[in-house]
């Protein structure tokens, strides 16, 4: 068995003994520094569901095809004119991502060779309204779903929640980015119209989860929950 399979045992026997009515966070374990992949990722328990608890940073898709990364504008509009899936790093610059993670297209989310790890599937509409009224509806799930740092202006935050949510802006189709600092946005996998799809997200000095549809070659955040 691998460090990485320990890890997901020993958070699961933790999560299932927490109670239904408090968020409860998977403790934090070391792992050797060459078993720590991109790809590695922590859980939390809020109300029944079981979410990551941090942006989604895989680079491969369930079955073990590469998704491509787009490192300049130019290969972000090569996957918005063919459809591709895509994924890259705010302003194509990988500082961004040590801390915000990664920005996936919905062509990517949609893919049906999975996005999500084993065990595990991209939130759907449905999955995140559950979130919403279980921490008291939408105007106030936000101030308990973002991260306590990382946002700019002085935030209303304070992550009862265990969620994390970070403002990790997002990418417009033309491959030009918004919003680091002051926005996060989540795709869902559920789509709105033939191009579009719905998004959950969360803004600085606001104390909402938001709910809108983008299209599908934006790129925003991914977080996924247990199957």
């Amino acid at each position: 068995m691998n460090y990485i399979s320990l890890f997901a045992i020993i958070c699961m026997f933790f999560i299932t003994s927490c109670s239904d009515d408090s968020p409860c966070a998977c403790p934090n374990v070391d792992l050797p520094n060459d078993t720590i992949k991109k790809d590695t990722f922590e859980i939390v328990k809020i109300g029944t569901q079981i979410w990551m608890s941090n942006n989604l940073e895989v680079t491969t898709f369930k079955n073990g095809d590469s998704i491509p990364q787009a490192k300049s504008e130019a290969d972000w509009v090569y996957a918005k004119e063919y459809q591709k899936p895509v994924w890259c790093y705010y302003a194509f610059d990988e500082n961004n991502g040590r801390k915000y993670g990664k920005l996936y297209n919905w062509y990517a989310v949609s893919d049906s060779r999975g996005l999500a790890p084993k065990g595990y599937h991209v939130a759907s509409s449905i999955e995140w309204d559950s979130l919403a009224i279980f921490l008291g509806g939408w105007d106030k799930a936000g101030v308990k779903l973002k991260s306590t740092s990382g946002w700019n202006n002085n935030d209303i935050s304070n992550n009862s929640s265990g969620f994390n949510g970070l403002p990790g802006g997002y990418c417009h189709q033309n491959g030009t980015f918004s919003g680091i600092g002051v926005i996060g946005y989540w795709w869902t996998s559920t789509k709105a119209y033939s191009n579009t799809a719905y998004r959950r997200g969360l803004s600085s000095n606001n104390s909402d989860l938001n709910s809108t549809y983008a299209n599908n070659q934006d790129s925003y955040s991914v977080r996924c929950i247990k199957d």
